[in-house]
Formats: C-alpha cells, sequence, structure tokens
C-alpha cells in the first residue's frame, strides 16, 4: 500500500483480540506526521488492546498496520527489526527498571541496538534526559523519583534512539493535575520542536482538550471506532451524543436515573 508522504501510521481494516475472544473490529484510522493523535474511550472499550497490536506486541486477526509506507504486521527478521526502532513506547507502568539507575535505564537501547562508544552513549543520556527535564538526575534511582519524573525518564528512555513515532499508554495516570499539566506541555514541545509523532491511549479529558491534534474514539459495545476528528469539533457537532457526553464529562440521562434507582435499592 502507498501512503502519502504526511501518513505517519495507517491502521486498515484491523481486528483484534485475545484467543477466541474478539475485542475490535474493522478498526481504519490514519495518524498524520507530527500530530498528537489520541485514541479514547470508556472502560474495557480496547484501547490498550488497540495499542498493543499497532506496536507489534500481538498479530492483528485480520488487517495491516503501516508505519512510514511498511507493512509491520508482514514484516519479518531484519526489515521488522528495523521497523520497530521507528518508534518509541511509553507504557502505563514506565517500565523503569528500578536496580537500574535513571541513567542506566535511558541507555538500554543504546546498549541494545548501538556500537557508540561510551563517551557517545553517555552525552547521549545526559542530552536526553534534559530535553525531559530531568537533568541532573542522572545517577538518581527510580524509587527516588516522583510519579512524573519517572514518566519524563521513561520518554527518556524512548527518545534515545531517536525514533520519530512515540506510542505512549495512559502516561497521566496515577498524576495529580499540576503534574499531568507539565507532562502534557512536554509532550506538546517534542511534537513542536523534534516533529515527534504521538499515539496517546488516554481517558484524561484536561489532556484530551489541551494537546490532542484529533483522536479516534473506541465503543465497547461495538467494539468499533464511533468518532474520529479534533475534540472540539466532536464535543461541539458530533451527531453521536455519547460522543458529546463522553468529551463534555456529562452523564447521560440514562444512566443518571440508573444510579438513583440503585441508591435507592442500597437505602431500603
Amino acid at each position: 500500500m502507498t501512503t502519502p508522504n504526511n501518513i505517519a501510521i495507517a491502521v486498515r481494516n484491523l481486528a483484534a483480540g485475545y484467543g477466541d475472544r474478539q475485542i475490535l473490529h474493522d478498526i481504519r484510522f490514519d495518524v498524520r506526521r507530527g500530530e498528537v493523535f489520541m485514541i479514547i474511550g470508556g472502560s474495557g472499550c480496547g484501547k490498550t488492546t488497540l495499542l498493543k497490536h499497532m506496536i507489534g506486541l500481538f498479530p492483528p486477526t485480520q488487517g495491516e498496520v503501516w508505519i512510514e509506507g511498511e507493512n509491520l504486521v508482514s514484516a519479518e527478521g531484519d526489515a521488522r527489526e528495523r521497523l520497530l526502532r521507528r518508534f518509541g513506547v511509553v507504557y502505563q507502568r514506565d517500565a523503569l527498571f528500578g536496580s537500574m539507575t535513571v541513567a542506566e535505564n535511558v541507555r538500554l537501547p543504546l546498549d541494545e541496538f548501538t556500537d557508540l562508544p561510551e563517551p557517545a552513549k553517555e552525552h547521549l543520556v545526559l542530552a536526553k534526559l534534559k530535553v525531559v527535564g530531568l537533568s541532573g538526575t542522572a545517577n538518581r534511582m527510580p524509587a527516588e523519583l516522583s510519579g512524573g519524573m519517572q514518566k519524563r525518564a521513561a520518554i527518556a528512555r524512548a527518545l534515545a534512539l531517536d525514533p520519530r513515532i512515540l506510542f505512549l499508554d495512559e502516561p497521566s495516570a496515577g498524576l495529580d493535575p499540576v503534574t499531568s499539566a507539565g507532562l502534557d506541555a512536554l509532550i506538546k514541545q517534542l511534537a513542536h520542536y523534534f516533529g515527534i509523532t504521538f499515539v496517546i491511549v488516554t481517558h484524561e479529558l484536561a489532556s484530551i482538550n489541551t494537546i490532542a491534534d484529533r483522536l479516534v474514539m473506541l465503543d465497547a459495545q461495538s467494539g468499533t471506532i464511533i468518532a474520529e476528528g479534533s475534540p472540539a469539533e466532536l464535543r461541539e457537532h458530533s451527531p453521536k451524543a455519547a460522543v458529546r457526553e463522553f468529551l463534555s464529562r456529562q452523564a447521560s440521562p440514562g444512566q443518571m436515573i440508573n444510579e438513583v434507582k440503585v441508591y435507592e435499592c442500597k437505602e431500603r
């Protein structure tokens, strides 16, 4: 498949699940180069499942994922390895190794995938830490860092090989609003100054409304995409009430009535 130059990722007719359990089907969208793209939806709708299939952790039961014009699903051997190095991943729990310093964590990809001399690796590690606002933390252990700083360290490690795309799974999970806002600002700066394309799984409305250029919204019941566009456009003009309510943080009238009935039953 030939993709336009402005498309970083193209997902086509993707179906995904685990074993006999089908979670997603007919998933199709494009992620443009340099944009902050978000995957949103209610709990259990398949956001993280979609992310895992987009980065090649699991093969889809159907469909394709194209990374900068190359098919990740069909790529094999050295070609697949080269393709995987084009993007970095930050998981929800950061996956920092607690027995290693921050610098040692960040240099792991450099040790595994490059033959750079030691001084060059040290320079790159310090440069990546500076980019994410963690200068002076190289010799500290992950447990000595705050939750927000650990997220930044994980982003620094994901940046070690200079990927053009970063995938983030719930980056603001467990963070206070001020720290989350700082992380949002960092993501926007990296996208703006370095042209990095971000794909972010989240349900944090503040982040969605502040930094997302575009998004897709998944629906747990249908297992498909029910909305695609900018947050403001969908919040104000989506023909689907569920989309408008989600992006406006409003409970549907039916949901409120059901919750009142449950409460009344418990009281009795």
